[in-house]
């Protein structure tokens, strides 16, 4: 299924240049099961091409080029999970865990503990955010939800995004035809990341556990 994925990847960058670029990268900022690490360094490795060619047509493309195409790509998809969590907005949120947040040990209390954090660190969740695996698409949900400020949302979307879009992309126009490796680098981050969240939610878990313990020492 994931050679398929990238064949078709392939298809679309060779066939539509930036226009594809950027239309991939709005779709996997929408739909993750779409990877960047096959989308930017691929991206990186046909212009490259271009650059190289003795003489160039009408439908070639720069290193340069991609780079803006993707980080154009990358704002128009945080965009649009900006404004869907923006719609459905803080008050359906807090509904939803009062209801259901009982099922994953979540309080409404831990919302509002985690919306505060959110607003102090917004500047810095988005902008480290859009660098991060896993994190880069998620980070504009509570960004909608807090109606951070539209005008910082976007410019630090933009600079977060061009630095993970121009790495990825250099990366790939550097390897050439061994552009591919490119993922095995990120499945390397990536997997660093998740034990990361996992270590974060462990420990959410265990100072849950000692607060309760607590809370039934005192009222027994």
């Amino acid at each position: 299924m994931l050679g398929d994925l990238a064949n078709w990847v392939q298809d679309v960058i060779n066939q539509f240049g930036y226009f594809g670029v950027a239309l991939l990268v709005v779709i996997e900022n929408v739909f993750p099961p779409i990877p960047s690490e096959i989308v930017l360094p691929f991206a990186g490795f046909v212009a490259q091409q271009s650059a190289d060619a003795v003489k160039l047509t009408q439908s070639d493309t720069t290193v340069v080029g991609m780079m803006i195409a993707a980080t154009v790509g990358s704002v128009v998809g945080a965009l649009i999970l900006y404004f869907v969590s923006a719609a459905i907005g803080p008050e359906r949120l807090r509904t939803f865990v009062e209801r259901f947040g009982k099922w994953f040990g979540v309080k409404s209390t831990d919302l509002v503990r985690a919306e505060a954090w959110f607003d102090r660190r917004s500047n810095a969740a988005v902008l480290v955010g859009r660098c991060v695996p896993l994190i880069r698409s998620i980070v504009s949900i509570p960004a909608g939800f807090r109606r951070m400020k539209l005008t910082s949302f976007v410019v630090l979307t933009a600079i977060g995004s061009a630095v993970w879009n121009i790495a990825l992309i250099g990366a790939g126009a550097v390897l050439g035809d061994q552009w591919e490796r490119v993922g095995e680098y990120v499945g390397v981050f990536q997997w660093l990341v998740i034990v990361a969240i996992l270590m974060l939610l462990v420990r959410f878990v265990v100072s849950r556990v000692k607060n309760r313990r607590r809370q039934n020492g005192i009222t027994s």
